[in-house]
């Protein structure tokens, strides 16, 4: 698992992309997501294809969580 560290170290594009295509992956959108981003996050093992469709890996769960976290950190609660 990654530390808070490592989590600072991904690029504020590469999270909001992962969320984005989370999005898209929950609503069977597969096919909006470029192909570049795909390519990536399978390279990072985030991704995987599975019998012709495409799912986050245990990894990539992981790492949602951690961005989710990371994001709520920084934003200021409401009053």
């Amino acid at each position: 698992m990654k530390t808070p560290t490592a989590i600072a170290k991904i690029n504020t594009a590469l999270q909001e992309s992962l969320l984005v295509t989370v999005d898209l992956l929950s609503r069977r959108r597969a096919c909006d997501i470029p192909e570049q981003t795909i390519d990536r996050f399978v390279a990072l093992r985030w991704l995987q294809w599975n019998g012709g469709s495409l799912r986050l890996t245990e990894t990539g769960e992981a790492m949602v969580v951690q961005v989710q976290g990371a994001m709520i950190m920084r934003e200021p609660l409401a009053a």
